[in-house]
C-alpha cells in the first residue's frame, strides 16, 4: 500500500489521543500519513454528543490534508460505534475502516453508546452533577496496571482523560443504512472483544489478533502498527488511494 491514504486514528471518547500517538508516529516513520483527532471536548455543552464526535474527527483532518486523499479510519473501543457517522461526515473518501478492540454498530437503525447491563454500574459511579470519574478510575489497579506499561505513559494517559457526563452513555447513535458497504476489518486485542471479532468474521471482514490488553496500542505500538498495515492491505486494497 503506497503513501496515498491517510490513517485517521480515532480514540475512545472515554480516554484521549495519547492512546494512539505512538502508533501514529510509527505509521509516519513507515512512510504513511497519520492523524489523531482529539475528542476531548465532545462531552461538553449537553446532548446530543454524537454529532460532536463526527465533527471533531472531520475538523481534525480538514485543512491539514488534501480533501481528496482517502482515509483509513481506525477506531478503538467505544469509538467503533461512531464509525458510520464519522464516515458520512468526514468530507473525503473512506477507503476502509478498521475496528481495533472496538464495538461494531449494527447494519442500520441505531447503536446504544452503552449496553443496558452497564448502565446501573455507570449510574452508581456518577456524582451529584451527573459526571463520571475518569475511565481508569472505574477499574481495579489489577485491571489498569497491565494496560499502562510505564509511569510516564500512565501519567500522560490518565491525566488527559475527560470526565464524561452520564448522559453521554445514555445516547443512541444513528446508524446510516448500508454504512458497512465500505470495506471493514477487525483487530482483536483482548478476550473481552472476542464476540465482536466473531461478528466481524461473520460479516466477512478480515480479522487479525494481536493478543494483549485493551490498550495494547500503548503497550506494543510496533505490533499494532504492523497489524493495522496488514489489515489495511487486506481490506482496502481495492479502494485505497
Amino acid at each position: 500500500m503506497k503513501h496515498m491514504s491517510l490513517f485517521v486514528l480515532v480514540h475512545s471518547p472515554s480516554v484521549g489521543p495519547s492512546t494512539w500517538q505512538q502508533v501514529a508516529d510509527q505509521l509516519r516513520d513507515a512512510g504513511h500519513d497519520a492523524v489523531v483527532p482529539s475528542l476531548l471536548g465532545v462531552g461538553e455543552n449537553g446532548p446530543p454528543y454524537w454529532p460532536r464526535v463526527a465533527s471533531a474527527v472531520r475538523d481534525g483532518v480538514s485543512g491539514r490534508h488534501e480533501s481528496q486523499q482517502s482515509a483509513i479510519l481506525v477506531a478503538h473501543s467505544n469509538a467503533g460505534l461512531f464509525v458510520p457517522v464519522i464516515a458520512k461526515e468526514l468530507g473525503r473518501p473512506v477507503a476502509c475502516s478498521i475496528f481495533a478492540d472496538a464495538s461494531i454498530p449494527p447494519s442500520s437503525g441505531s447503536a446504544p453508546v452503552a449496553e443496558e447491563t452497564l448502565l446501573p454500574f455507570l449510574r452508581d459511579l456518577a456524582d451529584k452533577d451527573g459526571r463520571l470519574p475518569q475511565w481508569t478510575s472505574w477499574w481495579s489497579e489489577q485491571d489498569v496496571a497491565p494496560m499502562l506499561p510505564d509511569p510516564l505513559t500512565r501519567q500522560v494517559i490518565t491525566a488527559e482523560q475527560p470526565r464524561l457526563p452520564l448522559d453521554y452513555y445514555l445516547e443512541h447513535i444513528p446508524v446510516p443504512a448500508d454504512w458497512d458497504d465500505m470495506p471493514c476489518a477487525y483487530l482483536l486485542f483482548n478476550e473481552a472483544y472476542e464476540g465482536e471479532a466473531a461478528e466481524a468474521d461473520r460479516r466477512g471482514w478480515p480479522v487479525r489478533t494481536t493478543r494483549g490488553e485493551h490498550l495494547h496500542q500503548v503497550v506494543d505500538p510496533a505490533a499494532v502498527t504492523r497489524a493495522l498495515l496488514e489489515l489495511a492491505h487486506a481490506a482496502c486494497r481495492n479502494s485505497a488511494g
